[in-house]
């Protein structure tokens, strides 16, 4: 007869990057996506077009380089984690697949990770999704930072 440890799922390994970092990431990477419109400056009157010339990228270029600078100043293992919580967000891993997602992650590093990142299409989404495979949120982060 099989004992009840030998039946239960092995410890699913957590990722070592500090949430709080990944929240802050998570954070601007929401403005980033708030701001692109694509709606560029024209002749019109900024009162009918309701100002939304303010809502291209080029208007915002401080919010990337904020971003891309604190994803790489990250140290490789923190980077490494950091995709593979997107990824796990995504799908593409699930949070027993941890080890083998980081391992990806590092074998497959070509460039700064924050051009990989930010160029993912709902990065934030992917990366709260990602902490919630593994029971972490952002909820103590917000209601720090911006309650």
């Amino acid at each position: 007869m099989a004992s009840e440890d030998q039946n239960a799922e092995p410890d699913i390994p957590a990722p070592e990057i500090n949430p709080d970092k990944v929240c802050f990431i998570i954070a601007k990477a929401r403005e980033l996506e708030a701001e692109d419109e694509g709606v560029e400056a024209d002749d019109s009157n900024p009162t009918d077009d309701e100002s939304r010339e303010i809502l291209t990228e080029e208007a915002y270029p401080t919010i990337r380089k904020e971003v891309a600078s604190f994803i790489e100043a990250l140290d490789d293992d923190e980077k490494a984690e950091l995709v593979a919580l997107a990824w796990t967000g995504r799908g593409d891993f699930s949070a027993a697949e941890w080890n083998a997602a980081v391992a990806e992650a590092r074998s497959r590093r070509e460039g700064k990770t924050s051009v990989y990142l930010l160029g993912i299409p709902l990065l934030a989404d992917f990366l709260e999704e990602g902490l919630a495979e593994f029971d972490m949120s952002c909820e103590d982060f917000d209601a720090e930072n911006y309650g």
